[in-house]
């Protein structure tokens, strides 16, 4: 038989039993679909991890109360822990001395800034900070001047606005020395930061910066913890000064020898690390969940084709009568049962890659198409098609012919 013969008629058979076939496919489809539309979202977030990530300054760490980001512990057990008071921060600062730039900052959410009869959406960052803040979160001034050691000495009433304040405060004129008002204060605009885009979907240019002894005089200095940036001169004196860091801000925070930290440590790369981490965990789950539909869909498979090879015992009789060999009524079946796994996989495959990038786009991710995984489906598929299409096939081939003319 013609190979070109055996695919005409392999399809025409999984055709001429369309829902019985449709439903096969679909339980394919289904344990495709579930591992390739999350390693889509995976893969188009780790696409723009590093940009979207890449909240601190390079060479830098930065000491909290709370860890960045934390699923594993409840978060009371991090909420019993004292403060960083801005006492001990400040004094954290003056023992690092030149050895790092040392930034000290807050921020309120959900303020609204005024300027003569326009406002801003009450979604603004205002931030209390010092000199080193802009250097220590990537950011550059585009005009005007940064906040000054005197200013946050002074407290004076001082700012640094995002591009996003320019845009809806002053559209047509210069923001320099123009007063605006937040929570019932006014500041002096002294700089505006170069616009920085955004990262999983929320503005980076949407802030107001003033002086954080001016923040903690406006909001009050109870219950509040201190974010400490340190950012080391160089790459190479990097671990050293996070050791030296470290053992500084357990001084200031008085803790004996055999304590253990009351404070978080992190930078660019344990955040990407602990994405990278939940990342590896939510493609195992997918994986295991695939793996169960699959395996159920290839016993669905090994099913229809028996069901198929009983159906079609005098065909097969028929067939052998007229000169067929037993390797092609093999081929026949098998390739049935591989076009029948491969057609599954192959919707699975689409599905997943589109709705993976349209739930990506929830998080801003780059549009992807992981073709390793792709490849990989397909590959599992067609090993399907053939583990459970084997004993089928092999039963169909091994048929008497004079017994199977005889079948009713």
């Amino acid at each position: 038989m013609d190979p070109l013969e055996i695919i005409k008629q392999a399809f025409a058979a999984l055709y001429a039993n369309k829902l019985r076939s449709a439903l096969t496919m679909l339980g394919i489809a289904v344990g495709v679909f579930s591992v390739i539309g999350v390693m889509t979202v995976i893969s188009g977030i780790r696409a723009n991890i590093e940009s979207g990530l890449n909240v601190l300054g390079a060479n830098s760490f930065q000491f909290s109360k709370y860890p960045a980001i934390n699923f594993s512990d409840p978060r009371q057990r991090f909420a019993n822990r004292r403060d960083i008071t801005f006492a001990q921060a400040s004094r954290f600062k003056e023992l690092m001395g030149e050895d790092a730039a040392v930034s000290l900052s807050m921020a309120r959410r959900g303020v609204r800034a005024f300027y003569h009869d326009r406002s801003t959406n009450p979604n603004l960052v205002l931030g209390g900070a010092d000199e080193n803040y802009l250097t220590s979160r990537n950011y550059e001034l585009a005009r005007g001047r940064n906040l000054g050691p005197s200013d946050v000495e002074l407290a004076r009433p001082l700012c640094v606005i995002g591009d996003d304040i320019v845009k809806r405060l002053f559209p047509d004129e210069d923001p320099l020395g123009k007063l605006i008002r937040i929570s019932g204060q006014s500041f002096t605009v002294v700089g505006v930061a170069a616009p920085k885009g955004s990262a999983f979907g929320q503005s980076q240019d949407n802030f107001v910066i003033i002086p954080i002894t001016r923040w903690l005089q406006i909001f009050g200095s109870a219950k509040r913890s201190i974010g400490i940036n340190v950012q080391a001169p160089s790459q190479e004196v990097l671990q050293a000064v996070q050791d030296q860091a470290i053992g500084a801000m357990r001084l200031v925070r008085g803790l004996d020898p055999e304590d253990s930290n009351d404070f978080e440590v992190f930078s660019n790369e344990s955040l990407i690390e602990a994405f990278n981490n939940i990342a590896s965990i939510v493609a195992i789950g997918a994986l295991v969940i695939s793996a169960i539909a699959l395996l159920a869909s290839g016993v669905g498979v090994m099913n229809i084709m028996l069901v198929s090879v009983t159906e079609r015992t005098k065909e097969i009789g028929v067939r052998k009568s007229i000169g067929a060999k037993k390797r092609n009524i093999l081929w026949q079946f098998l390739l049935e049962a591989v076009v029948l796994a491969l057609a599954g996989g192959l919707a699975g495959v689409f599905a997943g890659i589109a709705l993976g990038n349209i739930a990506g786009m929830l998080f801003s991710a780059a549009v992807v198409f992981p073709v390793g995984w792709a490849m990989i489906g397909m590959g599992v598929c067609t090993a399907i098609g053939v583990t459970f299409g084997l004993y089928p096939a092999w039963k169909a081939a091994s048929l008497d012919p004079i017994e199977a003319l005889r079948f009713e």
